[in-house]
């Protein structure tokens, strides 16, 4: 083994490894395939770029973004390394220059991307080349649960058994697979994918304690321009947004503010986007407002802020995007702007990029059954994602054991949710107990989404055993989704757990039944925010018709309810329930009864299309229900 301290300093001027970069090292020379998960900024690609000095023959990168490698080719130019990179965004001559000085062995490194491999030409080169290794950046791109799948990394299996090894070994070079976003499904496709031999795993911690998490919900657009630029603050800040537009619209607001921002995104050409990305790493634009897309070629060490205006598409995007901060090891702060209604244009880029997928090569058009699998698949993950920003829980362990890291922990004291606890006044400690309550009446066997809808009376579609609970409906008052934050806040405060499968059935813990039983009231709990103004008018907009204390919410632009009717159903109601032996608004809620005693449905159809009426209540009560209000309307509007 040479002396990697001393090739260390000589090539890249670092007096010592930073953590687990030296094992890497070691484990790309030995000749072991190897998959390393280390965090963004952490200095992974040392691992294969060391030795690609030591070794005899060319290192083989397969990168997938054109600004990635050329960051790195630049860089390594810069140390006296020969390297190059083969994309299409060079000129052919170049690309021709680039093939005659690879298949003479003056590169040391060479980066292409996966798409290369669907080349015949360049398939022939590699079988001349003398390849000392075979190295995958960014190898979740070959999961389809990693963050920014690419079909090209399917060939990278064949594509590293028709190398030349370097060493004139029979088969083929070693691989090494890097990476900074992958969970534990991601990991175990990125090994069987690309063909790694019983590989070396290195997994370093994805904590990235200098880095501030923050989610602050907002009520749209317009707050978030009103915030953006005191988020910017006057140091050097990513602001990544979900379309071009919104990208160049974050730009104008902070140049109308007075700060010097540029954007940058696909739909700028090729010399605009450089011109960003130079004044960005030169220090000279302080500001870049990027699509998710494009964003991973800007680079600094110094970045003090990343700003989502609009949610990812994945966690894995987000923790990536992330990870453009603080990379100097200072203080940083990362900030998403959370609005709901920001899902919606998310799910449509699914779909849009999905239906817009073209015939490949040789003409074969993408299965039907296939797009919509993927399509499914990205749902689920910007799912994930959702759960992430409507979270009380501390933010930091959220994303800690999304990736499997055991050293999540929580509280971590430096997280906006973390920063929320507080000692709980006694409304909210009922609000809790009554939480913890529900919990175990249902016998601790369901997830955080069905317990909400029991504990907020949204019957409709839960099981029998949850809605003839005593506990179904005592939160009525609330809507499930601040059930929901509730009961995460429960269980970041360690009240509550949920089971480590699909299910996560919530359970509680010792603390949290000494709470429910009141042997415990000192406890903190992070108090999930309230909803923003805006969405507050439009709430108390929407009318109110209140009866013994409860209340029931109308549409903006329905009739009053019809009195006559709201007594017949109310008294239909009753003699129902008691026929059932269960709650009455088990039957029918006050929100649905309102509803139908406003909306006056003639037919099954203009039934089903109220809220509360599902599948299941149309079928066993719509015709009862109907012949209520047409005898009960009838009644009070008297003969013609």
């Amino acid at each position: 083994m040479p002396d990697l301290a001393a090739a260390l300093r000589q090539h890249f001027g670092h007096a010592a490894f930073r953590d687990s970069q030296q094992d890497l090292v070691e484990t790309v020379l030995d000749g072991r395939d190897l998959l390393a998960v280390m965090p963004t900024g952490s200095g992974k690609s040392l691992g294969f770029q060391l030795p690609a000095l030591l070794l005899p023959g060319t290192t083989l990168v397969v990168s997938p973004l054109i600004s990635l490698m050329k960051d790195q080719v630049d860089e390594l130019t810069r140390r006296g390394i020969p390297a190059a990179a083969l994309h299409s965004g060079l000129p052919a001559e170049s690309r021709r220059e680039v093939l005659h000085a690879a298949g003479a062995g003056r590169y040391r490194l060479l980066y292409v991307a996966p798409e290369r491999f669907a080349s015949g030409r360049f398939a022939h080169l590699l079988s001349e080349i003398p390849v000392a290794r075979f190295v995958v950046d960014e190898a979740h791109c070959v999961s389809e649960w990693g963050h920014d799948f690419r079909p090209d990394y399917r060939r990278l299996k064949d594509a590293a058994a028709g190398c030349r090894r370097a060493d004139g070994q029979p088969g083929r070079p070693s691989m090494a697979a890097f990476t900074a976003t992958a969970t534990p499904e991601v990991r175990e496709d990125i090994v069987a994918l690309l063909g790694l031999e019983d590989p070396r795993v290195v997994v370093a911690g994805f904590d990235r304690p200098n880095i501030d998490l923050h989610v602050r919900a907002v009520s749209g657009d317009r707050e978030k321009r009103e915030l953006l630029p005191g988020l910017v603050g006057s140091g050097r800040a990513l602001v990544y947004a979900s379309t071009r537009r919104k990208a160049e619209e974050a730009a104008d607001t902070l140049r109308a503010a007075g700060l010097s921002a540029a954007a940058y995104h696909a739909g700028l050409g090729d010399a605009e986007r450089s011109r960003v990305q130079e004044a960005f790493a030169s220090g000279v634009l302080p500001l870049v407002c990027a699509t998710n897309a494009f964003g991973m070629g800007i680079d600094r060490p110094d970045v003090e802020t990343v700003v989502h205006i609009d949610i990812p598409g994945s966690l894995e995007a987000y923790y990536q995007e992330i990870g453009r901060a603080g990379r100097d090891g200072r203080q940083a702060t990362a900030t998403l702007l959370w609005n709901y209604a920001d899902v919606k244009t998310r799910e449509f880029l699914i779909d849009l990029e999905h239906d817009d997928e073209r015939p490949d090569g040789r003409g074969t058009r993408p299965d039907p059954d296939e797009v919509a699998r993927r399509k499914e698949l990205d749902r689920r993950k910007l799912r994930r994602m959702v759960a992430y920003a409507d979270t009380a829980r501390c933010l930091r362990a959220t994303i800690l054991l999304y990736f499997g890291d055991a050293a999540a922990r929580e509280p971590c004291g430096a997280c906006g949710n973390c920063a929320r606890l507080r000692a709980l006044d006694e409304s909210d400690r009922l609000r809790v107990r009554k939480i913890l309550s529900g919990v175990a009446r249902a016998g601790e066997r369901f997830g955080r989404r069905k317990i909400a809808a029991m504990l907020t009376g949204e019957l409709d579609e839960l099981p029998e055993a949850l809605a003839r609970l005593t506990t179904a409906g005592i939160l009525r008052e609330e809507s499930p989704r601040v059930v929901e934050q509730w009961i995460d806040a429960a269980c970041g405060a360690g009240l509550l757990r949920a089971s480590d499968d699909q299910y996560r059935v919530l359970g509680l813990t010792p603390l949290g039944r000494d709470v429910m039983t009141g042997r415990v009231e000192d406890v903190r709990v992070a108090v999930p925010e309230a909803r923003p103004p805006r969405a507050r008018a439009r709430r108390a907009r929407s009318g109110r018709v209140a009866r013994g204390g409860r209340t029931a919410a109308v549409e903006p632009d329905a009739p009053p309810p019809h009195a006559t009717v709201v007594e017949a159903l109310r008294a239909w109601r009753l003699e129902e329930s008691r026929r059932r032996a269960v709650a009455p608004f088990v039957v029918l809620h006050d929100r649905t009864l309102m509803a139908i005693a406003s909306r006056l449905p003639r037919s099954p159809a203009e039934l089903g299309d109220l809220p509360g009426i599902g599948p299941g209540k149309l079928e066993t009560y719509g015709e009862a229900i109907l012949d209520i209000v047409t005898r009960a309307a009838g009644a009070a509007s008297g003969p013609g």
